[in-house]
């Protein structure tokens, strides 16, 4: 029985099937505040080591305009505008990850958004203490990915690759 054979055997197993060999492609934002403090590569390095694949990135200014749309969710509420206003105050590293389940894995290494309530251990949990200075963004659904991904990037500054360590990590 192959690796994946069992794998999706636990999963149906514990009711998971979405979980058993579906790769998934995911969202994440490196803050001003994290791009600031140097944190860029240590932060790349936690999901390159955890078995993830980096298929899109670029370090840009956004304008008000991109991230009003992208946090449009939130317009209203009372941290839109000071949201918004960090989010421009520099530059962000705008990244799509590609994993088995990547999405929720992501979401379990950024630890809570509120980082006083992050375990040590996951990224904001070691590297933030506000709120407001969180460091990074992830999707928090598929849905969020998908409309994330296209708005942060065209098709064709995806990179589609197959990494050499992919037979230790899935197989």
């Amino acid at each position: 029985m192959l690796a994946v054979d069992k794998l999706y055997l636990v999963a149906e197993h514990t009711g998971c099937e979405k979980m058993a060999n579906q790769q998934e492609r995911t969202f994440l934002a490196i803050k001003p505040d994290a791009v600031q403090r140097g944190l860029i590569g240590t932060i790349i390095q936690r999901f390159e080591q955890r078995g993830f694949k980096l298929v899109g990135l670029k370090l840009m200014h956004a304008s008000r305009a991109h991230l009003e749309e992208h946090y449009a969710e939130h317009k209203g509420k009372p941290f839109f505008e000071p949201l918004v206003n960090y989010m421009h105050s520099g530059p962000v590293v705008a990244m799509v990850w590609e994993g088995l389940d990547v999405i929720q894995q992501a979401r379990n290494m950024l630890g809570a958004t509120n980082p006083l309530k992050s375990s040590p251990g996951t990224i904001r949990g070691d590297f933030s203490i506000h709120m407001g200075r969180n460091v990074v963004h992830g999707s928090d659904s598929i849905q969020s990915a998908q409309r994330e991904i296209a708005h942060w990037f065209k098709p064709e500054e995806l990179v589609e690759w197959k990494p050499e360590n992919t037979k230790w990590i899935y197989e």
